[in-house]
C-alpha cells in the first residue's frame, strides 16, 4: 500500500483527492498548513507528497525546499491556483517531481499519480540491476548507487535527490550523450517542453559540488548541440 501525504488547506480538494487515492489503494495522511505538513513529511516514509503552494503558516515552495534540504526524496506533486510559468519552473527547480495547476481534471491527476508510482518501480528495478556494480569510482570521485552516497577526495558530498539521479544516470553510462529533453523525461518523469533550462540549472549545481574547475569540467561534459555526458576517459 502506498503512503500519500496531502498538504492542502481546501477541505473540498482534500476530500476529492482522498477518495480517488483510496481507490488506487493508497493510505492517506493529511495536513492543512505548511508547518504541520513539513513535520509529517519529515516523520513519515512516504511514497508521494501532494503539496499546495498557497498554504497558511508556510507556503509550499518553502515546504518543498525544506523537505529536499533534509534529503527526503519522496516524490512531490505541487498544486497551485496560479498559472504563471515562473511558479512551475521554480517548483521543478527546487525539487518537485510534477506540477498541476488548479482547476485540473481528476483523470489527469490520477494519470500523473500512476506515472509517479510506475517511475518509482522502474527506479527500484534499476537500482537492483546496479547492485553488482554499486560502487563506481572515477579518479577522486566515488558514487555508491545503492546507498545514494557521493564522495570527492574522501569527503561526503551532499546532493539533492535530482542531482544524485542525474549523476547516477550519467556516470553509470560513461560516454553516452543525453539530450536535455531526454534527461527531463528520465529524471523528472514527464515531457516538460520548454523547461530544458531546469536540466541546465541542476547540472550547474551538480558541477559546482563535484568539479574542481567549473570552467573546464572534468566529470560532466557538455556535448555541444546535444546535451551532457559523463567523461568516459576517467
Amino acid at each position: 500500500m502506498k503512503n500519500v501525504l496531502i498538504i492542502e488547506d481546501d477541505p473540498e480538494i482534500v476530500r476529492l483527492l482522498e477518495i480517488h487515492l483510496i481507490d488506487l489503494g493508497c493510505n492517506i495522511h493529511k495536513a492543512g498548513n505548511g508547518p504541520l505538513g513539513l513535520q509529517m513529511a519529515m516523520d513519515g516514509n512516504l511514497d508521494l507528497i501532494i503539496l499546495d503552494i498557497m498554504l497558511p503558516g508556510m507556503d509550499g515552495i518553502e515546504v518543498c525546499k525544506k523537505i529536499r534540504g533534509n534529503n527526503i526524496d519522496s516524490p512531490i506533486m505541487m498544486l497551485t491556483a496560479k498559472s504563471e510559468e515562473i511558479d512551475k519552473v521554480l517548483g521543478l527547480e527546487i525539487g518537485a517531481d510534477d506540477y498541476l495547476t488548479k482547476p485540473f481534471s481528476i483523470r489527469e491527476f490520477i494519470a500523473r499519480v500512476k506515472a509517479i508510482f510506475r517511475r518509482q518501480q522502474i527506479s527500484v528495478e534499476t537500482d537492483s540491476q546496479l547492485k553488482e556494480n554499486t560502487n563506481l569510482v572515477f579518479d577522486n570521485l566515488t558514487v555508491n548507487i545503492e546507498l545514494r552516497k557521493v564522495q570527492l577526495n574522501g569527503k561526503k558530498i551532499d546532493l539533492s535527490p535530482k542531482e544524485f539521479e542525474l549523476l547516477a544516470l550519467l556516470c553509470s553510462n560513461p560516454g553516452r550523450s543525453y539530450e536535455r529533453e531526454k534527461l527531463l523525461k528520465m529524471i523528472w518523469g514527464y515531457d516538460f517542453k520548454g523547461y530544458e533550462h531546469t536540466v541546465n540549472s541542476h547540472i550547474n549545481r551538480l558541477r559546482s559540488k563535484i568539479e574542481p574547475d567549473m570552467g573546464q569540467p572534468k566529470f560532466i561534459l557538455t556535448t555541444w548541440g546535444i546535451g551532457y555526458k559523463f567523461n568516459e576517459e576517467l
